[in-house]
């Protein structure tokens, strides 16, 4: 009994991920150290700018700072368990959260623009029906530092930290693994530092948070955050949208557009639209008078709609629609007077599609995991 309790007297506190520590943190942090503020703008830069993760060197905080540091902080990304590259230009990674989850990253280059898909829970507990993500369940939320070091990451696998080589990612989507609105503080601390120009100075246009509905959180957001907005709606009414969106049935279409209308009317920027996120799955609704019906829907809301062909997994029980199917739909919008576009599939031979992530990138790793595993096993049974 003496002898637990002496180990748990001893036992040091876990050293704090300064990855993932916004700017407000940071300051607070070196404040509680007895440090002046500017040694957080000092970190930040390390951290974000540079890309360094060593405490070591740092070579601008005094030696006894560092020496400090190194017992009570560290900068840990997650891990990245495997990476593939697409045909088209697209990356994927896998990357290892503590507790061993996986999550998944997608990097998306068009031209000047690079767009990263950004995930924030293991899993998601929405199970929208036409997504692989929710098929897998929900483990939990990611912290601050494992959002923000999928972007980091990223940036280090280019080798782009002040490397000369231009911004590798010039725009950010919360739309990876997860329904953000659901890991409320840990995104909105992630966005401060994709926003932060002592971190990564991405425009507040250009980083986009998507949701299926989750209205009180979104109310919130309004109070905290000037990011761009997107709403996964996918059907023009409650009945079929409650079907394809489990979370409808808690707050339906005229709830959830009033809430996006309201987060627009609480921003500086008085053009802001919110993107309408539609997938279109084959004779589900994907019909010109599915067009008709969400065009008379969206009347009068400040929008422009993004028409997402269903991108297919194994035992999904959905098709993707023809091309003739997609124009028709998209021609009704825009004689509407909708501003529509068709996002082009990236991706999908890596399985990086909308829609598809974690999948067989999940299976493939635990497969292999499985059989060192079992390696392993018979080696010791045989040695």
């Amino acid at each position: 009994m003496g002898s637990t309790s002496t180990i748990a007297s001893t036992a040091q506190p876990p050293r704090v991920n300064l990855l993932g520590l916004s700017r407000r943190q940071m300051e607070q942090f070196f404040l509680e150290l007895g440090e002046k503020p500017f040694r957080a703008r000092q970190v930040l830069q390390w951290i974000h700018h540079a890309g360094v993760c060593e405490i070591e060197r740092m070579t601008n905080l005094g030696k006894a700072l560092r020496d400090r540091l190194q017992h009570i902080a560290e900068v840990r990304p997650p891990e990245i368990v495997s990476q593939h590259d697409s045909q088209d230009g697209t990356r994927k990674w896998a990357i290892r959260v503590d507790g061993g989850g996986l999550v998944e990253t997608v990097l998306i280059p068009e031209g000047a623009r690079a767009t990263l898909c950004v995930s924030s829970q293991v899993g998601c507990a929405l199970d929208c029906s036409f997504c692989s993500t929710g098929k897998q369940g929900f483990e939990r939320d990611l912290t601050a530092a494992e959002i923000i070091g999928q972007l980091w990451l990223a940036i280090k696998s280019y080798d782009a930290f002040c490397s000369g080589k231009g911004r590798v990612v010039t725009n950010v989507v919360m739309m990876g693994m997860g329904e953000p609105l659901l890991n409320f503080d840990n995104v909105v601390a992630a966005m401060d530092l994709m926003l932060e120009d002592l971190a990564y100075g991405i425009s507040k246009r250009r980083v986009t948070l998507s949701t299926s509905g989750v209205v009180p959180a979104l109310d919130r957001l309004a109070e905290v955050s000037e990011v761009s907005l997107a709403v996964s709606l996918h059907a023009p009414n409650d009945a079929l949208r409650s079907q394809l969106v489990p979370i409808n049935r808690k707050y339906p279409i005229a709830m959830l557009l009033q809430s996006c209308r309201n987060y627009i009317a609480a921003q500086s920027d008085s053009k802001r639209v919110v993107t309408v996120e539609y997938t279109l799955l084959a004779g589900v609704n994907d019909q010109p008078e599915h067009a008709r019906e969400l065009a008379a829907l969206l009347r009068d809301f400040p929008c422009k709609i993004n028409l997402i062909p269903f991108n297919t997994f194994p035992d999904s029980g959905y098709r993707r629609p023809s091309g003739n199917a997609v124009s028709r739909f998209w021609q009704v919008l825009v004689d509407a007077g909708y501003i529509v576009t068709v996002r082009t599939t990236r991706g999908d031979d890596i399985d990086a599609a909308c829609g598809q992530l974690v999948g067989q990138v999940v299976d493939r790793t635990r497969r292999s995991e499985r059989h060192r595993a079992a390696v392993q096993t018979r080696a010791m049974q045989t040695g």
